[in-house]
């Protein structure tokens, strides 16, 4: 994972438990702090009113409410695996047709059983697959083509024996699968296949062409094995997360209603370590009341965090760190406002070079206008991409 190791242990690695425990602990000090702090002071301030009673009373109502509704939708989606038999049957032939599929490409009578086994199979196949790319090519002279499908390679076989060595012992039900499998970058390796072969393809012998079809064909294989675990998990995370709330709201609603029942300021005069006994039982009551929903939050910042990073399937690249710098076509997404590369006008050429965000230089554009421009103001640009290709358009001004 490209970005910010501590962000994403948090919200994918972390045990959702632990998370839940570090949410309702925050509450906790942020409560007993302002309570600590509060000009008004802890007695003036509860003898005001009764706002103890009605925090808690609104606790209770929220707990009761939230759970039910988070239960029941939960129950919803999960009813989706239930249906008559038909249904079953056609789930049944399409998971056997997909497996057939896989098990005609590794070359193996049965393809695996266990998801982490399958993915590493798949993983194990693209592998396989691109030394028989770098062998098919070995006989072609071209320098362009060479050093392409050299760094293509190099990051499919680094990416892979990152992915199997993850998938090792891995047991589906724990996060260490999908995680593995969103490791595992094929969008872009999918598209940079396709480029490399289309660019190519009038150098490229029959074998250097078959080569090319069995690489994606397995890469194929990999993105719908990957989104059929990855809703798996889903269904998984769901049913934990259900039976979790149910724990949470016991002692979330025993302390609720003790809170609303027993709790009198009174009872509570004396300070721990400065800071007034009342601050702390109240903060340490909110904090336990609110476990369901902190156990929400913890599989809920997992989930939509892993659905953001697969919304596509197949060669789409929504995200810039999904992109290998091993192979770079000078393609950055522009942004409004921001300029990272210069440009300078030698006669009645504009030049441009777009830098990288590694001060590389991946791209050159020029915007000739034609001295024999026609009355709408139409001129020629040409791009050179890295010195691969060049390709003309026109650009109405």
């Amino acid at each position: 994972m490209p970005e910010s190791s501590r962000k994403f242990w948090l919200l994918l690695n972390a045990n959702r438990w632990l998370v839940a425990a570090g949410i309702a602990g925050g509450v906790f000090l942020a409560l007993a702090i302002i309570g600590h702090l509060h000009p008004t002071g802890t007695p003036a301030l509860f003898s005001q009113a009764d706002p103890i009673e009605t925090l808690f009373q609104g606790l209770l109502t929220s707990i009761i409410t939230g759970v039910t509704l988070v239960l029941t939708l939960s129950q919803l989606v999960l009813s989706q695996e239930q249906g008559p038999v038909g249904d079953q049957r056609e789930r049944m032939e399409g998971a056997m047709a997909f497996r057939k599929d896989v098990e005609d490409v590794i070359e193996e009578p049965v393809s695996p059983a266990q998801p982490s086994a399958f993915l590493r199979s798949l993983v194990k196949l693209t592998k396989r697959h691109t030394d028989a790319l770098q062998d098919a090519i070995a006989d072609i002279d071209d320098d362009n083509l060479n050093d392409q499908v050299a760094a293509f390679t190099e990051n499919v076989k680094r990416n892979a024996d990152a992915v199997q060595s993850n998938l090792e012992g891995s047991q589906f039900g724990e996060f260490d699968v999908v995680f593995s499998a969103l490791n595992y970058n094929y969008s872009w390796k999918l598209y940079a296949a396709r480029r490399i072969r289309a660019e190519n393809k009038d150098v490229l012998t029959e074998e250097a062409h078959h080569a090319f079809d069995e690489l994606i064909n397995a890469l194929e294989l990999f993105g719908p094995a990957r989104e059929h675990f990855k809703t798996l998990y889903f269904q998984w995370a769901l049913i934990d997360l259900s039976r979790t709330m149910l724990y949470a709201s016991i002692p979330a609603l025993l302390t609720a209603v003790a809170g609303v029942v027993y709790l009198e300021p009174a009872l509570f005069p004396e300070t721990v370590f400065g800071v007034r006994t009342l601050v702390v039982v109240v903060s340490a009551g909110v904090a336990v009341s609110l476990l369901p929903f902190a156990f929400l939050l913890s599989y809920i910042l997992r989930i939509v965090t892993v659905t953001k990073r697969t919304l596509s399937i197949g060669p789409f690249i929504l995200r810039e760190t999904d992109r290998s710098r091993d192979l770079d076509w000078g393609e950055p997404e522009a942004k409004s406002g921001e300029s990272e590369g210069s440009a300078t006008r030698v006669g009645n050429a504009d030049v441009g070079r777009s830098l990288g965000p590694s001060g590389v230089l991946v791209a050159e554009i020029e915007s000739i206008t034609s001295s024999n421009s026609n009355p709408g103001g139409s001129s020629s640009t040409a791009i050179r991409i890295s010195g691969y290709h060049r390709m003309s358009y026109p650009l109405t001004r």
